[in-house]
């Protein structure tokens, strides 16, 4: 039978030959987006670095605002959103670290082929918003309190819209179900790039606008403040913080395509 010491040495050995930590088996919970998720990048990417790291990561996919509720509650190692606004105040609370911006894609409207409402010839994505308030058409809101619901919200407000007209659905669901809703609806609705392109096979809908700086949907990895919160999985969270900073992750998230399209553009420069 061997004693503590023989398997002290054992480990260690694995360690030494394999270059995989002694901690192989330590869980890393990454709270993050829907769209991460539901475009299937984390399944392209985090595969790679367990096989590198030996920890495994445990996704929690959700809304930027219930991530970062998890975040504050210490439910979770490390963060990955994509609400600057959010994330800021995370910071100042003092609560998150280490912000790095990782990559990003854009936002995009998406409607019925025949775009009813019109915006494909508006100007700015206000002036498209404001055009399918007024058509009576629908639009699905993900009321989700979702990065994507943080921007489709102060997209309304820069309109001088309130989005409380007789269109606007608030359905309190992920992108990928919100999807689905407006598709059956055929209504319109804000998304993700990399979401729509993931889900297009699905959905009989069109880009009726997109482009510009105010559509820029950039993703950030943080890091959760051990003072607040000693216990958490610390050296984990860094490690994969530093991981998709590296040079492979990077290149892989530039890489990753759907039926030919690229959905993120890495970000990161030092």
């Amino acid at each position: 039978m061997l004693n503590l010491k023989s398997i002290f040495s054992i480990a260690l050995a694995a360690t030494l030959i394999t270059g995989i930590p002694a901690h192989a088996t330590e869980i890393i919970k990454l709270a993050t987006t829907t769209s991460t998720e539901n475009s299937g990048l984390l399944k392209y990417l985090l595969p790679k670095f367990e096989a590198e790291s030996g920890y495994e990561v445990q996704v929690i996919a959700t809304g930027t605002g219930k991530a970062l509720k998890l975040a504050r509650q210490g439910d979770v190692d490390v963060i990955m959103t994509h609400a600057p606004a959010a994330e800021a105040k995370f910071v100042e609370e003092g609560y998150g670290l280490l912000p790095r911006g990782i990559m990003m894609n854009d936002f995009v409207i998406l409607g019925p082929k025949n775009d009813p409402a019109k915006i494909r010839n508006s100007k700015t994505v206000e002036q498209a918003f404001v055009k399918i308030a007024k058509s009576g058409e629908l639009f699905i809101s993900r009321g989700d309190n979702s990065g994507t619901n943080m921007k489709e919200l102060i997209i309304w407000k820069n309109a001088q819209v309130v989005p409380s007209f007789a269109g606007y659905k608030s359905v309190g669901q992920g992108m990928g179900k919100t999807l689905l809703m407006a598709n059956e609806l055929q209504g319109y609705t804000l998304s993700d790039r990399g979401t729509f392109v993931a889900y297009k096979a699905k959905l009989d809908m069109a880009i009726d606008f997109e482009g510009g700086q105010a559509l820029a949907n950039p993703y950030q990895i943080m890091l959760i403040n051990p003072a607040k919160y000693p216990d958490l999985n610390h050296k984990g969270a860094r490690a994969l913080s530093d991981w998709l900073i590296g040079a492979e992750a990077q290149g892989m998230i530039n890489s990753y395509k759907v039926k030919g399209e690229q959905l993120f553009k890495a970000t990161y420069s030092e």
